[in-house]
C-alpha cells in the first residue's frame, strides 16, 4: 500500500528533493496550499503596477479592468493545467519539458527561462530594497537591496515548505493591506469621477488582456514546481482550481487597485509605486505596515523566481551531465549565486538600464507562449498524461537528446508572433495596423498548437501508461482507459518492459 503519510522533513531544514520525483512517502498537503501561494504571489506591488499600464497606456479604467479579467481567466487557465500535472509526474516543471524537446533539447526553454527569471528577480529586488529602506529609514539604496536579496537567498535555499509558509503570510497581510489601501483610496479622491469618462478603444481592451494574459503565462514555466509534493491521489481539478482561483484572485484585486490608481493619480505612481504607497497609507505607523506588506509580497514571487532560476540551470546542466540528483551543498552554491547576480544587477543598473533590461524581459515573454502550448499540447493530448520518467534522465531513452519535430514547431511558435508584437523594443507591422493592439500570444497559441498536434501525433511515442523509477516508493499504473486493476510493483515485469531502451534507475 502507498504511504502517504506527510513527510517529516522540518521546515526550516534545506530541502533534498530538486530534479528527482518526489517518491510516495514524502507527499504531503492538499491542493489548498496552491491556493495560498498564488494569492500571495499576486498581491503585491508589480501586479499593481502591471494593472496601472492598462490606463497608463490610455484605456478607461472600466474597460482595463473589463480587459484585464478577460486575460487574468484566459492565462490563469492556461497556468494552472501546468500545475495540475505536478502531483501526477512529482516533478519541477522544466524537468518535464524532456518529453517533448528531447533530453538536451529542453534546455533551449530553459536558458530562456533563466535569463526570465533573473530579469524579474533583479527588477523586482530594487522595488523591495525601496520598500526596505523606507521601513528601516535608510537614504542608502544599497543596503535596502542586500538585505533583500539576502531575504530571498534565504528561503529559496530551504525550498518548497517555507515558500508556502511565506505564501500564507503573503496572502493574510495581502488581504488586509490591500483593503486598507483601497478604503484610503476611496476615501481621498473622488474614485467615482476618474471611469467610464473615456469610450471603449479595441487596441487599448486588447492590451489589458495581454499584459494580465502574459503575467499569468510567465507563471507556466515554474507553477508545477509548487504543487509536485502533493500526494498522487490528489484530484487534477481540485489542483487546477485551487492553482487557477488563487493566482486569477490575486492578480485581478491587484490590478484593479493598480487601473483605479492610475486612473486617479495617473503617471505619479508609476514615477514612485513605493513612495504612493506610503503617502496613501496614511499616518507614519500605518505607512511602516504597508512597507512590510510590499516587501513581503515582493519576498513571496521573488523566491519563486530564484527557485525557479536554480530548477532551471540544474536542470539544463545535468542534462549533459547525466545527473539526477544534486547535493544540498550544490543547491546552496547555485541558489546564492543567482540571487548575488540579481542583486549586482540591482545595485549597479542605472534608472535607463533597469527600464530597458525590463523591456528585454517583456519581450522574452514571447518564447513561453509556444513552449506552454507544446508541453500542454503532449501531455494532455498526444501523451495522455503518460510519462516515461526514467527516460527524462536518459539521453538514449525513448525521448532521446533532440526532439526536432517539437523543437521545429517551437521554432514556428515564436516566429510567427514578431509581426504582431507591441513592444518597446519592437512593434510588428501587424501591430501598427490594428493600432497598437499585441495579439501575439494568441496567434503563437493557435498557430503552435496547430503545427505540433498534427505532427506530434505521426512522430511520438508515449509509453502504454505512466512509468516511475523503481527505486523509489511507486507504483506502476495501467493504462488510463482500463479496468482497475490492483497495483503492481514499480519493479515488477510489466514496468521493466515499459520502460524504454537505456533508462536508467535514478540510483545511478
Amino acid at each position: 500500500m502507498t504511504d502517504h503519510r506527510p513527510s517529516t522533513e522540518a521546515t526550516l531544514t534545506v530541502e533534498r528533493r530538486t530534479i528527482d520525483v518526489i517518491p510516495d512517502n514524502e507527499r504531503h498537503g492538499t491542493a489548498r496550499s496552491q491556493f495560498t501561494l498564488w494569492f500571495g504571489a499576486n498581491m503585491q506591488i508589480t501586479a499593481i503596477v502591471d494593472g496601472a499600464l492598462a490606463v497608463i497606456f490610455g484605456a478607461d479604467a472600466i474597460w482595463a479592468i473589463v480587459g484585464l479579467l478577460i486575460g487574468n481567466l484566459l492565462g490563469g487557465a492556461v497556468m494552472a493545467l501546468h500545475s495540475a500535472q505536478g502531483p501526477r509526474l512529482g516533478l519541477p516543471q522544466m524537468i518535464s519539458s524532456r518529453a517533448q524537446f528531447g533530453v538536451l533539447g529542453a534546455s533551449v526553454p530553459l536558458i530562456l527561462v533563466v535569463l526570465l527569471c533573473l530579469g524579474f528577480a533583479a527588477t523586482g529586488t530594487v522595488l523591495a530594497g525601496q520598500a526596505v529602506n523606507a521601513l528601516l529609514h535608510i537614504d542608502d539604496p544599497t543596503v535596502g537591496i542586500i538585505l533583500f536579496g539576502a531575504f530571498t537567498a534565504i528561503v529559496a535555499i530551504t525550498g518548497y515548505k517555507l515558500i508556502h509558509i511565506i505564501g500564507k503570510i503573503a496572502t493574510v497581510v495581502g488581504i488586509a493591506g490591500f483593503s486598507y489601501l483601497a478604503i484610503r483610496l476611496f476615501a481621498n479622491y473622488d474614485v467615482a469621477a476618474f471611469v467610464g469618462v473615456k469610450s471603449f478603444d479595441v487596441a487599448t481592451f486588447l492590451l489589458a488582456i495581454s499584459l494580465s494574459a502574459g503575467w499569468q503565462l510567465t507563471f507556466g514555466p515554474y507553477v508545477a514546481d509548487y504543487s509536485r509534493y502533493l500526494p498522487r491521489t490528489t484530484s487534477e481539478r481540485t489542483t487546477f482550481w485551487s492553482t487557477f482561483a488563487g493566482s486569477v484572485i490575486g492578480s485581478q484585486w491587484s490590478m484593479t487597485f493598480g487601473a483605479l490608481i492610475a486612473a486617479v493619480v495617473g503617471p505619479t505612481f508609476i514615477s514612485n509605486q513605493v513612495g504612493f504607497i506610503g503617502t496613501l497609507a496614511g499616518p507614519a505607523t500605518v505607512a511602516m505596515l504597508m512597507y512590510f506588506v510590499i516587501i513581503v509580497g515582493k519576498l513571496t514571487v521573488n523566491c519563486l523566481n530564484a527557485y525557479c532560476g536554480f530548477m532551471s540551470i540544474i536542470t539544463a546542466v545535468t542534462a549533459f551531465t547525466g545527473q539526477t540528483r544534486i547535493s544540498r551543498l550544490t543547491r546552496v552554491l547555485f541558489i546564492t549565486s543567482f540571487t548575488a547576480t540579481s542583486v549586482v544587477i540591482a545595485l549597479f543598473a542605472s534608472a535607463d538600464f533597469l527600464n530597458n533590461f525590463k523591456n528585454f524581459v517583456l519581450l522574452l515573454l514571447t518564447v513561453f507562449v509556444p513552449w506552454s502550448a507544446i508541453n500542454l499540447i503532449d501531455y494532455y493530448l498526444i501523451s495522455k498524461e503518460r510519462v516515461d520518467i526514467p527516460a527524462l534522465y536518459d539521453k538514449a531513452g525513448r525521448y532521446g537528446k533532440w526532439n526536432m519535430t517539437a523543437l521545429t514547431c517551437y521554432l514556428v511558435g515564436v516566429v510567427v508572433q514578431i509581426p504582431f508584437l507591441a513592444q518597446s523594443l519592437y512593434t510588428g507591422p501587424v501591430t501598427e495596423l490594428l493600432g497598437g493592439a499585441d495579439i501575439s500570444w494568441i496567434v503563437s497559441l493557435l498557430v503552435t498548437g496547430l503545427v505540433y498536434y498534427p505532427a506530434a501525433r505521426r512522430t511520438s511515442n508515449p509509453p502504454a501508461h505512466m512509468i516511475y523509477p523503481a527505486d523509489l516508493t511507486m507504483v506502476a499504473e495501467k493504462p488510463r482507459d482500463q479496468a482497475p486493476t490492483p497495483a503492481v510493483a514499480a519493479t515488477g515485469p510489466d514496468f521493466a518492459a515499459t520502460r524504454g531502451a537505456g533508462s536508467p534507475d535514478l540510483s545511478q
